[in-house]
């Protein structure tokens, strides 16, 4: 069986990294596996980095390929890799001895990567075929809409389904990316964040739509910030308790969010009896 080993991170779910894949895929026969290699490079924002919601983030990258590729017939495996690329990519190469190796940037003038000659790089030190593919998110996007869910205390309010259940109404593919920020950082904070994501990645899965969910910086705005890093986000929805109780309203988290991403931002706002019954 041939092994091809991808190493890929924004653009893990570009359509033009699929495309090449189903066509590597069909040229050997279908008698083939992928093994995606995501580096866990850590976010630029924030003053703490906390390694473990930086390897939650790549490997939910690379569940959500593993999933479009199996839709697609494509039998794929996964692991999280080094911070830096071309050790993520050398390190795959001995553990899993690959035929060959497709490396997936940004266009050049926004890859990192390539201003580190990656490709070469990888192609001179292990001897083998290596094929770049670009992928310009912004010009192409991704074959599927993105949503990003920033919740807390309201993480499993029927108001916030909701609304993600009306945005998926529009006939259109969509992945929600599950954010829950967690609020004092550590400890008993750190496991009720982790829980409400499951809760709210479950809900949506239960309503018949694609979600994952990742734990976020402490700071709501910071968390928005690192997500979208990590993915390529369409729009972004909000949910708060009401103004008179809510910290993340009274520091203009709305605002601020929708002034530096430039994305839409639906806010849901739940009454504090809806969201302490939902709890």
């Amino acid at each position: 069986m041939r092994t091809i080993l991808v190493i890929a991170n924004q653009t893990i779910g570009g359509a033009k990294l699929l495309d090449t894949l189903k066509e590597r895929v069909a040229a050997a026969g279908g008698d083939a596996r992928v093994v995606i290699a995501v580096p866990r490079v850590p976010p630029h924002h924030g003053n703490i980095i906390y390694d473990d919601a930086v390897f939650e983030a790549a490997q939910v990258r690379i569940d959500l390929a593993r999933r479009f590729l199996r839709e697609a017939g494509i039998s794929a495996v996964g692991e999280v890799g080094d911070p830096d690329p071309y050790t993520a990519a050398m390190d795959a190469i001995g553990e899993h001895g690959p035929d060959e190796v497709i490396v997936s940037t940004l266009p050049t003038t926004s890859s990192g990567w390539m201003r580190r000659d990656l490709v070469e790089r990888i192609r001179d030190d292990s001897g083998l075929p290596v094929e770049h593919v670009v992928v310009d998110l912004q010009a192409d996007g991704l074959p599927f809409k993105v949503t990003l869910v920033v919740a807390n205390r309201t993480a499993a309010t029927d108001d916030l389904l909701a609304c993600l259940d009306k945005l998926a109404s529009d006939g259109e593919q969509r992945l929600f990316i599950a954010c829950v920020p967690q609020e004092g950082g550590h400890g008993s904070a750190a496991a009720m964040a982790r829980s409400r994501k499951a809760q709210l990645v479950d809900r949506i899965v239960a309503k018949g739509h694609i979600a994952a969910g990742i734990v976020g910086d402490p700071d709501p705005y910071t968390a928005v910030k690192n997500a979208l890093e990590f993915f390529r986000v369409d729009d972004i929805v909000i949910s708060t308790l009401p103004a008179t109780r809510s910290g993340w309203l009274r520091a203009d988290l709305i605002q601020r969010v929708e002034s530096a991403t430039g994305k839409p931002v639906t806010h849901v706002e739940v009454q504090p009896a809806r969201s302490s019954a939902a709890a």
